[in-house]
Order: C-alpha cells, then sequence, then structure tokens
C-alpha cells in the first residue's frame, strides 16, 4: 500500500480536480445564476449532470488505477474494435443533436461514442507503435498507424462532426514523432494546415506560404521527392480550400467558415458570426479582475450561445478576468507539462506513446476551443477538457488521463524489453 501511496502522482490528480471544479462553478454560473430564467429547465440541470458525471469519472480514474499495464496493451484492438462497432452504430442509429450525429442513446443514459473513440484509438495506435521490432520498416509502421486513426477519422466526419476529426487527424503527426519518424516527415504532415488556414484568411498569403516551404523542404532535406511531395500537399490544400469555398460549399457553409475572419461584418454578425461577436464582447468587457462571479452581463443575460458547453471560456473571461484566463490557461499549462513528464519517465515505448497521444489531444481541444471563444478559429464545436459541460467527454478525458497515470505509477511492471 505504501508502494502504491508513493508512485501514484499526486501532482497530476490536483491539477485534474482543480480544473473539473472550474468547470463545476462555470457552469453553475451560466446556468443556474440570473441566466436561469432565459433557459430551458433541461439545460438549468446540467450542473447536477455534470456533476454526477465527475464523480462517475473519479470512480473510473480509480478503477483505471487498479488494472495491470498488459490489460492495457492486450485490451487495445479489442477496445478499439468495439468502438468502430459503435461509431457504425451511431451512424445508422445516432440521434442528430445541433446537425451531428454523434450521439447513442441507450435509456437515460446519451453518449457521444467520438469522444470515448478517442481513448481506444489512442491505444492500439501505441500499441502497434510499440509493439514493432528494430527491423520493421518505418513507412509501413507508419502507415498503419495512419490507417488506424483515419478509420474512426472517418466515420465521425461522417456524423458532421468536424471539430473531433480534427481531433484525430492531430494524432497523426504526434504520434508518429514520438515513435521516432523523421523531423522532416513530420514536418510535411503538419504544414498543410497552416496552408489551409492561410488559404481561408487570406489566398496571397498561403501562396506565398507554399512557395516558401518548397524553398525550405529542397534547402533543409536536399531530398527531391519530400520537396515535390511539400508542394503537392500544401498546394494541394490551397486548391482544395478554394474550389470547395467557390464552386462546393453552399453558402451557410462557406459563411461558417468565413466568419471567424470578420465576425463583426453586416453579413456575419447576426447569423453564423453571432457566437463569436457575443463571446468576444464577454471577454473583452471583463477586463483584468472580471465583473465577479454570477455578475457578467452578457453571461447572465445569455447573450452568448452554448456558454456552458463550446463557449464556457467566455464566461471564465467575463467573470473572472484577463487574470482568471491566465490561471485556466497555466493549470493547462501544468497538466501537459506533468503529462510529458510522466511519459518520459515511464521508458517503456506504449507507456511514452500514450503519454504523447493524450498531450497531443488536450492541446489541440485547448487551443482550439480558446481559438473559438476568441474569434481566432472558426466555430467548429469542441469542448474545453475538463471544463465545459458534456459527460462523455468529460468521461473520455478523464479516462486518457487516468491510463497515463496507471502506466506512470506501475511503470515497473513494464517488460524489459522494448516491445
Amino acid at each position: 500500500m505504501n508502494t502504491w501511496y508513493r508512485q501514484l502522482d499526486w501532482t497530476t490528480l490536483v491539477l485534474w480536480l482543480a480544473l473539473v471544479g472550474t468547470g463545476l462553478v462555470a457552469i453553475y454560473s451560466s446556468t443556474n445564476g440570473p441566466a436561469a430564467e432565459f433557459l430551458l429547465a433541461s439545460v438549468r440541470e446540467s450542473f447536477s449532470r455534470q456533476a454526477m458525471w465527475a464523480l462517475i469519472s473519479l470512480v473510473g480514474v480509480v478503477t483505471a488505477l487498479l488494472l495491470p499495464i498488459r490489460f492495457y496493451q492486450k485490451s487495445a484492438y479489442w477496445v478499439y474494435s468495439a468502438l468502430i462497432l459503435l461509431l457504425v452504430a451511431t451512424l445508422l442509429f445516432g440521434r442528430e443533436i445541433n446537425g451531428t450525429t454523434a450521439w447513442l442513446v441507450v435509456g437515460p443514459v446519451r453518449l457521444q461514442v467520438s469522444e470515448l473513440a478517442k481513448v481506444g484509438t489512442l491505444l492500439a495506435v501505441a500499441r502497434m507503435l510499440s509493439s514493432q521490432r528494430p527491423q520493421t520498416s518505418q513507412l509501413r509502421s507508419a502507415l498503419y498507424a495512419v490507417g488506424l486513426i483515419l478509420l474512426p477519422a472517418i466515420l465521425i466526419s461522417m456524423q458532421n462532426d468536424t471539430g473531433t476529426t480534427l481531433v484525430f487527424l492531430a494524432m497523426i503527426p504526434v504520434m508518429l514523432f514520438w515513435s521516432g519518424l523523421p523531423i522532416a516527415i513530420i514536418t510535411l504532415l503538419i504544414s498543410p494546415a497552416l496552408a489551409g488556414y492561410l488559404a481561408i484568411v487570406y489566398l496571397p498569403a498561403a501562396l506565398v506560404y507554399v512557395a516558401l516551404m518548397v524553398g525550405a523542404f529542397l534547402w533543409w532535406t536536399r531530398d527531391r521527392l519530400l520537396t515535390a511531395l511539400a508542394g503537392i500537399f500544401n498546394g494541394g490544400v490551397v486548391l482544395a480550400l478554394t474550389v470547395a469555398l467557390t464552386y462546393i460549399f453552399k453558402p451557410y457553409q462557406v459563411a461558417r467558415v468565413l466568419s471567424f475572419t470578420n465576425p463583426g461584418a453586416e453579413e456575419y454578425r447576426m447569423g453564423v458570426g453571432f457566437h463569436l461577436v457575443q463571446s468576444k464582447a464577454a471577454i473583452g468587457s471583463g477586463g483584468l479582475t472580471g465583473k465577479g462571479y454570477m455578475e457578467g452581463t452578457q453571461t447572465q443575460g445569455a447573450y452568448v450561445p452554448e456558454q456552458s458547453t463550446d463557449f464556457i471560456f467566455s464566461v471564465i473571461g467575463e467573470e473572472f478576468g484577463f487574470i482568471g484566463g491566465i490561471l485556466l490557461l497555466g493549470l493547462f499549462a501544468l497538466l501537459l507539462t506533468r503529462l510529458v513528464l510522466l511519459g518520459a519517465r515511464v521508458k517503456h515505448p506504449f507507456g511514452t506513446l500514450v503519454a504523447a497521444g493524450v498531450t497531443g489531444v488536450f492541446l489541440v481541444h485547448v487551443f482550439i476551443n480558446i481559438g473559438m471563444a476568441t474569434a481566432i478559429l472558426p466555430v467548429i464545436g469542441l469542448p474545453l477538457p475538463f471544463v465545459s459541460y458534456g459527460g462523455s467527454a468529460l468521461l473520455a478525458h478523464t479516462g486518457m488521463l487516468a491510463i497515463v497515470l496507471a502506466l506512470h505509477m506501475r511503470r515497473d511492471d513494464f517488460s524489459i524489453y522494448g516491445y
């Protein structure tokens, strides 16, 4: 028992409690304060439901800590397969909410399977990459890993869940980097994302970026194939987005993509840009120290759409100000740093890859969610880990964190071999 207490990383557990507690405080304010009179009864119950899911997640943490390492390694493919089947079932029988068919309803329980699929995918990719023998082709291993990630990503994109699809795609460079793939190939995989962003914001800047990337790859690698691929990948993304925005997307889809570049414009501010305008107004009105708990005019007037879920950061920014926002980001920075350290201490490839994947998932969530709230990124619907309302997301993110804690706590139980 003494060994168990010494090995458990209590710092990470305290950070989790602090983030979950912050979320509960913000959810209560946005659903049970003066804003309650403007909200549906089902929304006013968000706090009690989130508190219940927090208790369930805590039980999940204890359960994860009690399981042996071999369970996570041996069950990885089985868990992954089961969740793929659930994703297919969601496509066939799922309930559509806000245009996204991502929920399976079983009696009183409503599960967002795509959130839980992150856990199974991380475990499966980590097992596959960590079980490769030294003589195994790196390229073949990378392709297998990409395939394991793309399958659920495609199924989730068919549910019209763009935000979660992007999280899965972001796993690819993170997992491949920690598996030892060369930096040049990782850069090749990441660079098209920035090309796509620039194509939305300002097309000439995107074209200049593509030219610079091609030149940089030629100078850096001296490899004509990688240089050609850099041009094809980056230029292809710019071309595809330009064609899609001009000829393929419907007007409302184009407006949703472009609205973040100028949400206050006449054609956006009363429609798809309304979320961003109100969120920026809430955060800006908070000033340095905020207006006080349950005193935010935007929040308590229920002007910010989805203020307990995707835009929970605007609640914190308005009521606790710049200082509150920075403190929240500080908690996330400490948690991400801690996860990297725990992964490094495990030594075994499986544990390191799981920790790296979890860190990457959390980082993408934080970046995109706060980017939406501050109108730096389009609104694509992605929760802030542990803080936004959502039982499935809380359970999945807590599960990923608990697995890292378990692998670190029992790191001496790993095989002495590298696979």
